[in-house]
């Protein structure tokens, strides 16, 4: 008997999806089993790129997810709502749900997950992060006897893609992304990726998962990229770094209690050039795992389009068909969430990191020399500090700084601010 599917949608994904399900000739065998039963969609007069017979389109999504006929629920309609309503009415009618929706899960996941461990259905979400970089199936699986210390990830294309472009062309922020919506690589509103507000739904789900506890999506520190500027990626070239909007998910002790005090962030990061997540260019995405025993893991590749998303989400069907054609009456204890308490979220004043600054001073003897004396004076140890040239009539002076808590770099700061010499401090960024 094969196995029914009530797909949600069919934008990109969703075509995608169907195109590589009835495609399945030389794939899996168990791609064989499975029937499309039905297609949610907005409008039935829509032109498409997928043959579908008739009778499997429908607008009348909710008779999709209550159906008793439909095994899987497959949600690639993206947003908030009627996504969270109609996943919730699948799992209370006892379907698995796959779906590719991060801020559906970033935000409502205690609520789902907690509805599905009650329907005794699983909820799969491998497209959710990563396009169709493996990367959610290792992190339950190949990687959870390892004691995760950190998850750190280029998860959003559109930035990496506008940084890259900054880098390459010496070009300013405002430029490269008029020129990325033009070419569809930025949304017309591209709050959700400069602002790393994407970035943040993604590194949620991926340190729910490294650190077994769910993550309040407004603990996540969020920071994006438009004060980015072309002067600070001239000056991190030459002091051997190249700058990423990264996403980091990182234990701040290893005397493991069992839910570990974690910081979750997303911003932009000198990365030294010898790191791997450096020579990740373009819309490509890349997450790099650190734990024990295994050392040091990179998981790269597309993280969007119609191909990448279609294979992370056909990828969650064939589990679910396996485990319905293997069914016992336990739940697979590798395919379900298992965790309900939260993670203990450090507070961003108490992040140790290393820093980059860059202060607009007045053209005047022993500037340097009150800056030093400021960091020193809040225990910020200096790596360098050089005056870098001029902008008009002020000097121009770069600092890096060793490991310091982010609390005490701030009080220097702040300090700073009050000297006469210091005209302004235009960029202020975290090292890798």
């Amino acid at each position: 008997m094969g196995v029914k599917l009530g797909i949600l949608g069919l934008g990109t994904v969703g075509t995608g999806t169907v195109q590589l399900l009835q495609d399945h000739a030389f794939r899996h065998p168990l791609l064989q089993e499975i029937e499309i039963y039905r297609v949610g969609v907005r409008s039935l007069d829509k032109p498409r790129t997928v043959t579908l017979p008739e009778s499997v389109l429908t607008t009348d999504l909710e008779a999709i997810v209550t159906d008793p006929k439909i095994d899987i629920v497959v949600e690639v309609m993206g947003g908030l709502e009627p996504a969270r309503s109609l996943i919730l009415k699948a799992i209370q009618n006892g379907k698995h749900v796959v779906t590719a929706n991060k801020a559906a899960i970033s935000r409502f996941g205690h609520e789902i997950f907690t509805a599905a461990n009650q329907a005794g259905v699983y909820v799969m979400l491998e497209a959710a992060v990563g396009g169709g970089i493996p990367v959610i199936q290792p992190l339950k699986q190949a990687l959870s006897v390892n004691r995760i210390q950190s998850v750190t990830g280029i998860v959003n294309g559109t930035t990496n893609y506008i940084l890259t472009r900054m880098q390459t062309e010496g070009s300013n922020f405002s430029d490269v992304l008029a020129d990325a919506q033009r070419l569809g690589y930025a949304e017309a509103d591209p709050t959700a990726d400069v602002d790393g507000l994407d970035a943040a739904d993604k590194i949620a789900i991926l340190a729910s998962l490294a650190f077994d506890g769910r993550i309040k999506l407004e603990d996540v520190y969020c920071e994006g990229i438009r004060q980015v500027s072309k002067t600070d990626i001239a000056y991190a070239e030459k002091l051997g770094f190249v700058i990423k909007l990264l996403a980091i998910a990182k234990r701040t002790t290893l005397s493991s209690p069992s839910l570990p005090p974690i910081s979750v962030r997303v911003h932009p990061t000198l990365v030294p050039k010898a790191h791997p997540l450096a020579s990740i260019h373009g819309v490509n995405n890349a997450i790099f795992i650190e734990g024990e025993p295994i050392g040091q893991v990179m998981l790269y590749g597309p993280g969007a389009g119609a191909g990448a998303t279609a294979s992370a989400v056909s990828s969650d069907i064939l589990n679910l068909v396996a485990a319905l054609k293997t069914s016992t009456t336990a739940p697979n204890p590798l395919l379900t969430c298992r965790h309900q308490d939260y993670c203990q979220i450090v507070p961003m004043a108490e992040l140790v990191t290393r820093f980059y600054a860059r202060f607009l001073t007045k053209d005047q003897p022993g500037v340097i020399g009150k800056l030093g004396t400021c960091f020193g004076s809040h225990g910020v140890s200096l790596e360098s500090i050089v005056q870098t040239g001029f902008q008009g009539e002020l000097a121009e002076i770069v600092v890096v700084t060793h490991d310091v808590q982010e609390g005490d770099f701030r009080q220097a700061l702040t300090e700073i601010h009050t000297l006469t010499a210091v005209d302004s401090i235009p960029s202020l960024l975290r090292v890798l």
